[in-house]
């Protein structure tokens, strides 16, 4: 029997963000407006059409309450993200900036994901109205992610997320009543760190429109850039140590920025993820310090240090700028880029990756069977941050991590079938699953795109940008016949 599954508060919900995102149209076209270019007249276009079908949409399903269930929050999820992608992807391909829709639907993809790989050659002399667009694209989605982490996937418990919520709003001490007003409260933030970024730039020596670009894909932890050559064009130290700052602020929670504005600022340092996510970017930037000096590419240590810093921030994090052709260092440069791009950052933040939480809960669970063999009758309570952990965390995150890895190793053999070389097979399937960007090799490394695959690994690579971004579950259980069934 087919479930009684009631879609109208998605389609309701689904109306009420594509008519937002058809009035943001509107702002790359007053942009290509102002500078003569005709691309104007494709933005109102899309403007409207998107607009148009989610006034549909909420006018079909208004009046309907808008509280969901598990169910409907999982398929809203889903939806919501592949409606925006297919209807921001518009713009690209009327433009003609992209030669088919699958590139269009592509680069949208990975710009609402905040993955950052492109299709798009030229950069350099692309319309103004696009480049805008792009970074849009990635400040809207860096911005969903932020939301969405603290409103549904911690009511979903997906991949140890509950733990989340026990902190966000099950405990004494809550930091605002409702979750609404977290959101308005991180995303007041969120946009006085792009300005902060931005106004950082341009006094670097950025002009203020790529200053501003740059600040929305920074923050949100996104990586397009209105360059071919990424931030390595501008060859500015300055510039690279400002875009570290704001990408580690992006990696970092941003419940954690309210309880700061609220007079806690020692919960930053208190928080046990922050913690050892810092120590972790400490310790490989270190590493990849090291293999930057051995390389002999650069003439001093401290330009090794600093290329070494922005790099592995940039992969960490899943933001996806370049500054150097890293591949080019070593065999050991190769291997270390690609295993680091699973980490990711903090839950809770834009960043992407398995996430620095999991790594401590497994961690703990580890240490834990250890001590059991030497302890049998020993009594331990799980803890993360200071509480005790409910007994289904490590076994969610466990999952979540072999879901994972057994997604990854599918998708790279998907990928080998359309023809891809191993490295690029790999490195794409691995770049897509974590949301980084560039992968390695001649093709798809810091320095080259993704144009030159064919659309088969695209359409595979967009489905496995979205799988990573919604944390696995929330898209393969859609799949299981028993979703759908009562």
């Amino acid at each position: 029997m087919i479930s009684a599954i009631d879609v109208r508060p998605v389609i309701l919900v689904t109306g009420i963000l594509l008519t937002t995102l058809g009035a943001a149209m509107l702002i790359p076209a007053l942009v290509d407006a102002i500078a003569g270019n005709p691309d104007w007249q494709v933005f109102a276009a899309s403007s409207a059409a998107t607009t148009l079908v989610g006034v549909t949409f909420y006018a079909a399903t208004r009046g309907l309450s808008r509280s969901l269930s598990t169910r409907q929050a999982m398929l809203m999820t889903v939806v919501v993200w592949v409606a925006l992608v297919t209807a921001g992807a518009l713009p690209f391909r009327w433009s003609g900036i992209v030669p088919t829709y699958t590139d269009a639907f592509f680069e949208a993809m990975s710009g609402l994901t905040t993955t950052g790989a492109t299709v798009i050659v030229g950069l350099d002399e692309a319309p103004p109205g696009i480049l805008l667009w792009r970074g849009m694209l990635q400040w809207l989605g860096g911005l969903g992610i932020i939301v969405m982490a603290v409103a549904v996937l911690p009511m979903l418990q997906i991949g140890g997320m509950q733990v989340f919520k026990a902190e966000a709003f099950d405990t004494p001490e809550k930091i605002l009543p409702r979750a609404t007003q977290i959101s308005g409260s991180m995303t007041l933030i969120f946009v006085a760190f792009t300005a902060a970024c931005a106004i950082s730039y341009i006094v670097a020596g950025m002009q203020p429109g790529e200053a501003l670009i740059h600040a929305m894909t920074t923050v949100a932890t996104g990586g397009f850039s209105t360059r071919d050559s990424s931030i390595g064009f501008y060859q500015a130290p300055a510039i690279e140590w400002i875009a570290i700052v704001f990408m580690l602020a992006g990696s970092i929670p941003f419940l954690i920025y309210v309880q700061v504005l609220q007079g806690r600022p020692i919960a930053l340092w208190r928080d046990q993820q922050v913690r050892t996510f810092l120590a972790a970017v400490l310790l490989l930037t270190l590493i990849g310090w090291l293999i930057a000096v051995a390389s002999r590419f650069y003439p001093s240590q401290g330009e090794a240090f600093r290329t070494a810093a922005f790099n592995v921030v940039s992969i960490m994090t899943g933001t996806g700028y370049a500054s150097a052709d890293y591949g080019s260092w070593s065999t050991q440069a190769i291997a270390f880029f690609f295993i680091i791009m699973f980490i990711g950052g903090c839950a809770g933040s834009t960043s992407c990756g398995i996430k620095i939480f999991r790594f401590q809960v497994l961690f703990g669970e580890v240490r834990e069977r250890l001590a059991r063999v030497l302890y049998p009758h020993g009594v331990f309570v799980k803890r993360f941050n200071g509480r005790a952990l409910d007994d289904r965390v490590p076994l969610a995150v466990t999952t979540f991590v072999f879901l994972y890895l057994a997604a990854f190793a599918v998708i790279s053999v998907a990928l080998r079938a359309t023809g891809l070389d191993l490295l690029t097979a790999v490195s794409g399937a691995g770049s897509a699953i974590s949301n980084v960007g560039p992968g390695l090799g001649p093709i798809i490394g810091p320095t080259g795109t993704y144009q030159p695959l064919n659309d088969t690994a695209k359409w595979l690579l967009s489905f496995a940008m979205l799988l990573g971004r919604l944390e696995l579950f929330t898209v393969l259980v859609l799949f299981l016949p028993r979703f759908w069934r009562t």
